[in-house]
């Protein structure tokens, strides 16, 4: 069992977390755009993030399933390729339907990726589980961060087709994971050995946790879709409601190079709780104040939520331990798929009332979660991959 994280690995799978993201990310980039080419509603804007979040999100399980059984270790360029084809063909896409479907295959990619990239991040982790998880989460966090940076002014500059070379890097890093699968396939532990061994399957604690995971989600599926249509409300340019998209996500990267290790040493439900208790506020913040105070907040929305996916992710393996691939699925995937159906949801309130009423629904939600988080037990004494305790 190795003490510390192996950086190769963990390099190579972070930049596709990162690759497979960074499509994810471009397009709520994308949105403003399309909504002014097919003339679209607020809840039809939606329902494009619903697609894209219920196809990579919704199937992960079953991905996860397939690897625990088979083990499935060509998902990880495979699933970073089509996520890659998938949304630079969106963006060109004639019609609104064709855009749908688009989204959805590249969703797949997203849905292929994540659990075999999970467990294997766990693999290389060593004994720093939470440490070694926000390694791999950052990767994820600055792909969906440059997700907007690189869309909006490529599409201002060459329009809807000019999202055809959002393809390129992806493709690139696709490439990287095919080359590197020899030498990950290294890190699947023997049957028997110490880093094979499991615990007991806690699926009660698992379900709380995903609970607290979907409140969670809602916020951020809330802001992902609104903040740059809010800021156009405001009448904001679109590149403005980009750039403070893309500060919230990057700013969240920073958020979990603290909370893994933070939670390797205080406890991960600590951490995820103190998390949830700020962003509420902080959500309100950027609503009511905006301006520079609500840029800062937002920034800080983005360490509380997004620091703390990296701390979720192990607290679902550690209570399925002998499932990590389905566990890891299911806390990337059925639950944040659950926050993109609540997305369509706050678009047709704001459809229906307004769009601040549809903000204040998202600040509403971790409160929600907070609740719940209160549940959720420790996970001290049992714990997959090592001998020494967690919390």
């Amino acid at each position: 069992m190795r003490a510390e994280v192996d950086k190769r690995a963990m390099a190579a799978l972070s930049a596709g977390h990162g690759a497979t993201d960074f499509a994810n990310g471009a397009l709520p980039a994308l949105l403003p755009f399309l909504i002014d080419r097919f003339d679209l509603s607020y809840t039809l804007a939606a329902v494009v993030i619903l697609a894209s979040t219920a196809s990579s999100s919704l199937i992960q399980p079953l991905f996860g399933a397939w690897s625990d059984r088979r083990g499935a270790i060509w998902l990880l360029p495979a699933g970073v390729a089509v996520a890659g084809i998938g949304i630079a063909l969106a963006a060109a896409a004639p019609t609104y339907w064709l855009v749908l479907l688009l989204v959805v295959v590249s969703g797949l990619g997203v849905a292929a990726y994540h659990p075999e990239g999970s467990k294997f991040a766990a693999y290389a982790s060593g004994r720093k589980r939470a440490s070694g998880m926000s390694l791999f989460s950052i990767g994820g966090n600055l792909g969906y961060g440059l997700g907007p940076t690189a869309t909006t002014p490529l599409v201002l500059a060459l329009g809807l087709t000019g999202g055809l070379l959002l393809a390129l890097p992806v493709l690139a890093v696709a490439v990287v994971l095919l080359l590197a699968l020899p030498f990950l396939s290294d890190f699947v532990p023997e049957v028997g050995s110490a880093a094979a061994a499991s615990g007991e399957d806690r699926p009660g604690a698992l379900a709380v946790l995903l609970g607290v995971i979907a409140f969670r989600s809602v916020a951020w599926f809330g802001l992902v879709t609104f903040v740059p249509l809010w800021e156009v409300s405001l009448g904001h340019s679109k590149a403005h409601g980009s750039h403070l998209l893309s500060l919230m996500l990057l700013a969240g990267g920073l958020g979990t190079l603290a909370a893994g290790p933070l939670a390797d040493r205080l406890g991960r439900r600590p951490v995820l709780i103190a998390s949830l208790l700020l962003t509420a506020p902080l959500i309100l913040v950027y609503v009511l104040v905006g301006g520079v105070p609500g840029a800062v907040a937002l920034a800080l929305v983005g360490v509380c939520v997004i620091g703390t996916f990296g701390v979720t992710m192990v607290m679902s393996q550690e209570y399925m331990p002998r499932r990590i691939g389905m566990a890891s699925g299911l806390s990337i995937g059925l639950s944040i798929g659950l926050g993109g159906i609540a997305a369509v949801g706050l678009g047709a309130l704001a459809d229906s009332i307004d769009l601040r009423s549809a903000m204040y629904a998202a600040a509403a939600a971790p409160a929600a979660g907070l609740a719940l988080a209160m549940f959720l037990p420790s996970t001290r004494t049992r714990r997959a991959f090592a001998a020494e305790p967690v919390v």
